[in-house]
C-alpha cells in the first residue's frame, strides 16, 4: 500500500541555512546535531507552520485553543494517535509529529509538588503538530523534504495536500536565506546568587543529605540580562552553535518565547521499542593545554565524588524505566563514559530497556520525567528542596526539548546550556550536582564553567 506522504529529495541543503531560509514561518523548530556523531549527532530537522498547537497552561492541556478533558500526557497520546503513520526506514527518524518543548515545571501535571514563584510566565508545555520535516542526515549528507498531508483523514485529499504543502515548502527553500542582525546585549548579566550565597545553599543540602533527607540535589544558579531591540535571536543561535557545538541542540522560535539550546544530554529516545536515557553527572572544564586538558579528564574518571553521584542518577533512572518496561529488560551498558565538549568533559552513562506492551513514548516521558541528573534523588524531596532553596522557576531549563513522532519515536533533550529569550530579556540557569562530598566553591565555580559557554556566545 502506498503511503500517503510526498518525498523529495534536496540534495545537500545546510541545516541552518534551512531554518535561516524558513525563519519568517510561525513556530520554527530547529532541532540541530551541532556536534556531529555517528550515532548521537547524525540527524538535524527544522520544521514550521504546524497545522495545530497542544500547549499546557496551568496543568491543563490545550489543543488549537481549546481546552482537553484529558491530563496532558493523556491528550498528547490521544492526538498522535489521531495521525499515527509508518515509518519510511530509509529516512531520519523524525518524519512529522509534535515537537518543541516540556518546561521543567510541567512536571506538576503529574506530581503534586510546591510551586515555585514565577516572574517570567512560561507554558509548561508548547508542542505544535508539523505536518511536513526537512531532515538532515549529516553522515550521508543527504537532506530530505518529506510531507505527511495531515491533517486531512481521507487518503485522496490527504496526497493532495501533501505535495501541496511540499510544493510550497520546495518554493520558500528556492529563496535566498534572510540577513541576519546583530544580537547585543544591553545590560550586565546578574544573578539569583552570590557566591555566599550559593555556598549556603550547598551547605544547607549538605545538611539534608547527612539528616537522611535525601542522597543529593542538583542546585542551579538564574542569569538574566536586557537585550537590545534589534536582537536576533536565530543569529545569536548561530554563534551559540559554533562556540559551543553539541549534539542535542535546538532553536526554537514560538509565539510564548524563543528558546536557544546547546545541550549535550539525551534525555529520553524511543525507537522500535527500544527506550535510553544518558544522564550526565560530573563535570570538569577544559584546559587549552593538551596535556593539563588529559589531566583533567583522567582525574574527572577517577573521582569518587563524580562516579558515586552518577551511579546514585543512574538507581534513579533504573528504578524510572522499570515502571514502563519489560520485566529484566532494564540495564546500564555504559557506566560513567567520558564525553569532551567544547568546555567541559563529563561523565556520561546509558540505561536502557523495552517498552511493555500497551506503553508508548508518552509513557516513558511520564515515568522519568524530569530527568534525574538534574534534580537528585529521591527525585520529589530533592525537587521540593530545589524550589526551597532556588526561590525562582526554572522554566525550560532542565525541562526537555525534541520530538515525539507520528510514528511512535521519541528524541528529547535535557534542557541545559539553554537560553530563553523573551520580552528583551535572555535567561538562562546553570547548576551543579550536590552530595555529601561537595564543597562549595568548587560547585559553585562549577557552575560559573557550565554558564562560560553561553557568556561567551553573547560576545559577537
Amino acid at each position: 500500500m502506498r503511503l500517503p506522504i510526498h518525498l523529495e529529495h534536496l540534495g545537500s541543503l545546510d541545516a541552518f541555512t534551512c531554518a535561516q531560509t524558513l525563519s519568517h514561518l510561525p513556530d520554527l523548530l530547529f532541532l540541530d546535531s551541532a556536534l556531529r556523531h555517528p550515532g548521537l549527532g547524525r540527524y538535524s530537522f527544522v520544521a514550521a507552520d504546524p497545522f495545530g498547537r497542544f500547549l499546557v497552561q496551568g496543568s491543563r492541556a490545550f489543543w488549537n485553543g481549546a481546552p482537553l478533558p484529558q491530563p496532558p500526557l493523556s491528550a498528547l497520546r490521544s492526538l498522535l494517535d489521531q495521525y499515527h503513520q509508518s515509518r519510511v526506514d530509509r529516512l531520519p527518524p523524525f518524519q512529522g509529529g509534535a515537537a518543541g518543548y516540556l518546561a521543567y515545571d510541567f512536571r506538576h501535571t503529574l506530581e503534586r509538588l510546591t510551586p515555585a514563584p514565577v516572574d517570567v510566565p512560561c507554558p509548561e508545555a508548547v508542542l505544535p503538530f508539523y505536518d511536513v520535516v526537512v531532515s538532515f542526515d549529516h553522515w550521508s549528507g543527504d537532506a530530505w523534504l518529506l510531507s505527511t498531508g495531515w491533517p486531512e483523514q481521507d487518503p485522496d485529499r490527504r496526497q493532495k495536500r501533501a505535495a501541496a504543502r511540499a510544493q510550497y515548502f520546495r518554493r520558500l527553500l528556492a529563496h535566498m536565506p534572510r540577513y541576519l542582525r546583530g544580537f547585543k546585549l544591553v545590560s550586565p548579566w546578574t544573578s539569583n546568587f552570590s557566591a555566599s550565597g550559593y555556598g549556603e545553599a550547598v551547605e544547607a543540602v549538605i545538611d539534608a543529605i547527612l539528616a537522611g533527607d535525601i542522597f543529593q540535589a542538583n542546585i542551579a544558579q538564574r542569569f538574566t540580562a536586557r537585550v537590545s531591540d534589534e536582537f536576533d535571536a536565530l543569529a545569536f543561535y548561530g554563534h551559540l552553535r559554533r562556540k559551543n557545538p553539541a549534539p542535542f541542540s535546538a532553536f526554537l522560535n514560538f509565539d510564548e518565547s524563543t528558546i536557544a539550546s546547546s545541550s549535550p544530554e539525551r534525555f529520553v529516545k524511543v525507537d522500535r521499542g527500544c527506550v535510553e536515557t544518558r544522564p550526565i553527572k560530573g563535570t570538569t572544564a577544559r584546559s587549552s593545554d593538551q596535556r593539563r586538558d588529559q589531566n583533567l579528564a583522567e582525574a574527572l574518571l577517577r573521582s569518587d565524588k563524580d562516579r558515586a553521584e552518577n551511579l546514585m542518577i543512574v538507581d534513579l533512572l533504573r528504578n524510572d524505566l522499570s515502571r514502563v518496561c519489560k520485566p529484566h529488560t532494564v540495564r546500564a551498558p555504559l557506566l560513567c563514559g567520558l564525553e569532551s565538549y567544547a568546555a567541559v568533559h563529563h561523565l556520561v552513562s546509558v540505561v536502557e530497556g523495552q517498552l511493555d506492551s500497551g506503553f508508548t513514548a508518552t509513557d516513558a516521558m511520564a515515568a522519568c520525567f524530569p530527568g534525574g541528573s538534574i534534580t537528585g534523588a529521591p527525585k520529589i524531596r530533592a525537587m521540593e528542596i530545589i524550589t526551597q532553596i532556588e526561590h525562582c522557576a526554572r522554566q525550560v531549563y532542565c525541562g526537555s526539548i525534541g520530538y515525539f513522532g507520528f510514528d511512535g519515536t521519541a528524541d528529547t533533550n535535557i534542557a541545559i546550556r539553554t537560553v530563553m529569550l523573551k520580552d528583551r530579556s535572555a535567561v538562562f540557569h546553570a547548576g551543579s550536582g550536590i552530595t555529601a562530598l561537595s564543597e562549595p566553591r568548587a560547585e559553585y565555580e562549577e557552575t560559573l564553567t557550565k554558564a562560560q559557554c553561553i557568556f561567551a556566545a553573547f560576545e559577537a
